[in-house]
């Protein structure tokens, strides 16, 4: 299993399981609610105080990090057999309702979101709000279901992605 060649940077955290333990069948998209670059996010999440991680982040300028090797699991939804089979993806946002992702996030969110089914045959993208549709839907199949982590978390700053968003993060797959 590769990382994505979108990467600029690269600097592991401890706060993680190594190997995952399932297919990667599922993206999961959160908000880090700040306007956080490249090098703040690795900081932060490399921090082992924290006890939270992210395969990758999105800096506000629209660049890359890796966080976590997409072969490993992240610390990042509160869910572990969530986190054993989604690649996690923090995402710089504004720091209040409804925390948005500007165009340069959004750009490599989407390019990030294809990279990531091409390396991994992944054929489609599918928006869920219901985690467990989505673990009883794929069985087998070619597809990976983005996700919002406030499945996860009631407090999670998630609510920005409007169905228009969502259909166009989903068309990606076809890239």
């Amino acid at each position: 299993m590769n990382n994505s060649n979108l990467s600029c940077m690269r600097v592991i955290s401890p706060n993680r399981n190594s190997p995952r333990n399932h297919k990667i069948d599922t993206i999961t998209i959160h908000c880090v609610v700040g306007q956080m670059g490249v090098e703040s996010l690795c900081a932060h999440f490399s921090n082992p105080n924290l006890g939270a991680s992210c395969n990758y982040g999105i800096g506000p300028d629209g660049r890359v990090c890796t966080i976590v090797d997409e072969c490993d699991r992240s610390w990042c939804t509160s869910d572990w057999a969530n986190d054993h089979r989604a690649i996690t993806i923090e995402c710089a946002s504004d720091a209040f309702y409804p925390y948005a992702i500007n165009a340069n996030v959004w750009k490599s969110l989407i390019n990030l979101c294809a990279d990531i089914c091409k390396r991994n045959g992944i054929r489609k993208l599918v928006w869920s709000a219901d985690k467990n549709a989505r673990v009883n839907h794929c069985k087998g199949r070619f597809f990976v279901f983005i996700i919002a982590i406030r499945l996860f978390l009631n407090h999670s700053p998630c609510e920005w992605f409007s169905d228009y968003k969502k259909s166009t993060l989903c068309e990606c797959s076809y890239k």
